[in-house]
């Protein structure tokens, strides 16, 4: 296939384009950076429509950090490079001929909210929270795409596991030191999943026709922070004695540390699992010795 895709030199795209490219697939990386294959601007609403002629699916990854203090410039930033993104996407498939035969959007399972125990799949109602709020909106942009015809389908991912960039990353440094520690109470639920199962469930939701709508892109077996922490110290062989008091994560990031740091979600795959998805990674263990082994 012929396929676009944004966010291309993200924690997740740069390990799935040299995979799309390896199956056989001609890959269109569109970005603002002058290296990219097709140019965009989604605050402007620029993007070539004749620049996207012949794609024939597109994965839609961008999006800004949510990992990061929410000053309110940031928040505009998230909110409007993940819903003028989508949207821009959305309304140029709609306006191909022939139209594609999907679009894969990044979505995120923080439109649950903060939820506690309550096990959470894709029939479950969004929550409350600026995450939640911007969930809600980032797959309503998607529309203009669905209401055409084109298949699309939103992956609700969780934390991707990675050495080379995201939270995974950020802890490492601190946990080889031995100053790993728990966050909060250590009770919060933690939705994860693997570099190799990110990759894998976009190429599985791009391969199904007969798959649409909000699919859940978790391991399915989510873990609480302490559990979390003990494995993470377990798979670097160091200690982990320390915790870290939800008041100190809220002065040093903010409405950040509720709404990612302390929040609840324990989301279960059940589409994916339905669907047939295998799992390359389905236990915590396995997944981090993956993910801190070169």
């Amino acid at each position: 296939m012929r396929i676009g895709v944004t966010g291309a030199s993200g924690l997740v795209g740069q390990r799935l384009v040299p995979a799309l490219r390896a199956a056989g697939h001609t890959v269109l990386s569109i970005g603002r950076g002058a290296g990219a294959d097709v140019r965009w601007h989604p605050a402007t609403g620029e993007l070539d429509p004749s620049a996207c002629a012949g794609i024939e699916a597109f994965i839609h990854l961008a999006g800004a950090n949510v990992g990061e203090r929410w000053t309110p410039s940031h928040r505009r930033e998230i909110r409007d490079s993940r819903v003028l993104g989508t949207a821009l996407i959305a309304r140029t498939a709609a306006a191909l001929t022939p139209l594609p035969r999907a679009l894969i959007c990044a979505s995120a399972v923080g439109i649950y909210g903060d939820a506690g125990d309550t096990e959470l799949d894709e029939s479950s109602p969004p929550g409350r929270g600026f995450l939640a709020e911007v969930g809600r909106e980032w797959e309503a942009a998607a529309e203009p795409a669905r209401q055409a015809g084109v298949r699309t389908v939103h992956l609700r991912f969780g934390v991707v596991l990675d050495r080379r960039g995201g939270a995974l990353a950020r802890m490492l440094p601190v946990f080889r030191a031995g100053g790993g520690g728990r966050l909060g109470s250590g009770r919060q639920w933690m939705s994860w999943l693997s570099m190799d199962d990110a990759v894998g469930m976009i190429a599985f939701a791009l391969q199904r026709d007969d798959l649409a709508g909000a699919m859940n892109a978790v391991a399915p077996s989510p873990a609480t922070n302490a559990s979390f922490t003990d494995a993470l110290a377990r798979a670097l062989h160091r200690p982990a004695l320390f915790q870290v008091p939800a008041f100190a994560l809220n002065l040093m990031f903010g409405e950040m540390a509720q709404g990612t740091l302390l929040a609840s979600q324990r989301v279960i795959p059940r589409r994916l699992l339905a669907a047939g998805y295998q799992f390359r990674h389905p236990t915590l263990e396995t997944a981090l010795r993956a993910a801190v082994n070169p």
